[in-house]
């Protein structure tokens, strides 16, 4: 009997930092400068494995023992923080729109999802220049949680239209990503341009791997959006 193909992918739901824009390590060092500021001191790649959570994940990876008073403060501190010292550094990582466009090509509608806030997507979306392709986004700011916890995901699957599952596919750099996706019942792919090793990937759940936006669009033809 021969083996059914594999489904058509209709989505694809992107993750923004590290995945689209290279904010990673943006994301580390001001997350230790507000740690610092609060008397918290952490080395910078203890915060580094940890980007890709939102802060109500993050902090108490880091800190257990934080009251929720606390928490709060340094969130709010470090979120201004970000956006008037480090948002401005951030730059698109190449091949975003060009990939955009075959994706959209093909009737693939692109969702974005991220744990940052709505305000920081939208400057994102701005940067990397593709408004026009880009269905739908969803932030932090739009569930109770952030990744790892599949909030996210469950939200960007419904904006992303009536497919199932398996017609759907996550896009990250992180292991929350790929943790996330699972959570929701969805495959993912990573893009190691966020500066996670292969192993942290794979063993979280990705599927296959890519240097980053380019590297899928040049081997886009192999990848699982060419199935169907």
């Amino acid at each position: 009997m021969r083996d059914s193909p594999p489904a058509r992918i209709h989505a694809a739901l992107f993750d923004v930092d590290g995945t689209l824009v290279d904010t990673n390590d943006l994301h580390a060092a001001a997350w230790q400068q507000a740690f610092g500021r609060f008397g918290r001191d952490v080395g910078f790649d203890t915060v580094r494995f940890q980007i890709g959570k939102g802060g109500d994940n993050l902090i108490p990876a880091l800190f257990p023992d934080m009251g929720e008073n606390e928490r709060e403060e340094i969130e709010v501190w470090r979120s201004d923080l970000f956006k008037r010292d480090y948002l401005p550094r951030a730059q698109p990582f190449p091949g975003v729109r060009m990939l955009f466009e075959r994706l959209h090509a093909d009737a693939i509608r692109i969702v974005l999802a991220s744990s940052s806030g709505a305000d920081e997507v939208d400057f994102h979306v701005g940067l990397i220049g593709a408004a026009d392709l880009i269905a739908a986004t969803t932030s932090k700011d739009d569930v109770e949680s952030s990744k790892p916890c599949p909030d996210i995901f469950e939200t960007a699957m419904a904006k992303a239209g009536p497919y199932a599952r398996h017609e759907m596919i996550v896009v990250g750099d992180t292991p929350w990503d790929a943790k996330a996706a699972g959570k929701a019942g969805l495959g993912a792919i990573g893009f190691r341009c966020g500066g996670f090793s292969d192993e942290a990937l794979r063993a979280a759940g990705m599927s296959a791997l890519f240097d980053g936006p380019a590297d899928l669009l040049r081997r886009y033809d192999s990848s699982v959006f060419a199935n169907g």
